[in-house]
C-alpha cells in the first residue's frame, strides 16, 4: 500500500548530504512548493552530515524523507525512511545483505509506520549507484518492465524507483514502465535539468526527483516545481 504521504507527491528535491549548499539555495528550494525533499546520496553519506542537513530542513514545513545508504547514518526525526531494494543490482548486498542487518540492529526499535520500501531499478551504468551496487546496467526497455512488475505484482512494493542518475531516459521507457505497474508508485529521477524535461517526466511518472541540477543551476532547479505544477 502506498503512503498516502507519498501518493501526493509530484515533485521531489533531492539533497545529497556530502554536498555543499547556502543556507539561501536550501531556503529557496524549501519555500519553492516542492512537495518533499529526500536526503540521500551514493557515497559519503555519515551520520553527522544526514544530521546537520536536516537540522537545516527542518526550519521549513516540506516534508523531509531519509533515503537510507547507510546503515550508520539513520537519523532520527524524519517524516518518512526510505529504504532501497536495488533489484538489479549484482552485489546482494543492496537487495537483501543490508537490510538484514539493519533489522538485527534496529528490528526491536523500528516505528510501526513511517518506513517505506523502495524497488529501485538503476538503469544508467556510468552513475555512482550503478557501480557501488554492482548493478547490471545497461538494461533493455523488456528488463526495466520486467523489475517493475516484479517488484510491483511478487514483492508488491509501494514504489518502483526507475533511477538514471545523470542522464534523462527515454520518455517512452518510463511511460511503458508506468503503464505496466498496478498498485506501486512511479518515481522518475534522471537527467532532469530544465522545465521542459521535468514537464516530460512527469506527464509519464507519478513522482519525479530532481537533484544534480541543484548544485549546478539552482534557477533552473527551481523551474522544475512550476513545470510540474503546470502539468
Amino acid at each position: 500500500m502506498i503512503d498516502p504521504m507519498i501518493a501526493e507527491w509530484k515533485h521531489v528535491f533531492k539533497l545529497d548530504p556530502e554536498k555543499s549548499l547556502t543556507d539561501e539555495a536550501l531556503d529557496a528550494l524549501c519555500s519553492s512548493g516542492t512537495d518533499a525533499i529526500i536526503v540521500g546520496g551514493s557515497s559519503g553519506v555519515t551520520y553527522d552530515n544526514t544530521i546537520d542537513l536536516l537540522s537545516r530542513i527542518r526550519r521549513y514545513a516540506t516534508p523531509c524523507a531519509l533515503e537510507v545508504s547507510e546503515i550508520e547514518a539513520i537519523v532520527p526525526g524524519f517524516d518518512l525512511y526510505l529504504v532501497p531494494v536495488v533489484l538489479n543490482a549484482l552485489d546482494p548486498e543492496f537487495i537483501v545483505g543490508k537490510h538484514q542487518r539493519a533489522l538485527t540492529r534496529y528490528g526491536n526499535v523500528l516505528p510501526a509506520d513511517g518506513i517505506v520500501a523502495e524497488g529501485y531499478i538503476i538503469a544508467n551504468p556510468d552513475c555512482e549507484a550503478a557501480r557501488v551496487a554492482s548493478s547490471r546496467a545497461p538494461l533493455e526497455e523488456a528488463d526495466i518492465v520486467s523489475y517493475a512488475r516484479y517488484a510491483d505484482r511478487l514483492l508488491r512494493l509501494p514504489i518502483v524507483y526507475l533511477e538514471y542518475s545523470g542522464m534523462f531516459a527515454p520518455m517512452e521507457v518510463v511511460r511503458k514502465t508506468r503503464h505496466a505497474l498496478r498498485q506501486a508508485q512511479l518515481v522518475y529521477g534522471g537527467g532532469i535539468d530544465s522545465a521542459q524535461r521535468a514537464a516530460e517526466a512527469a506527464a509519464m511518472a507519478d513522482t519525479i526527483v530532481v537533484g544534480n541540477v541543484i548544485y549546478t543551476s539552482l534557477a533552473q532547479a527551481l523551474e522544475t516545481v512550476k513545470a510540474v505544477k503546470n502539468t
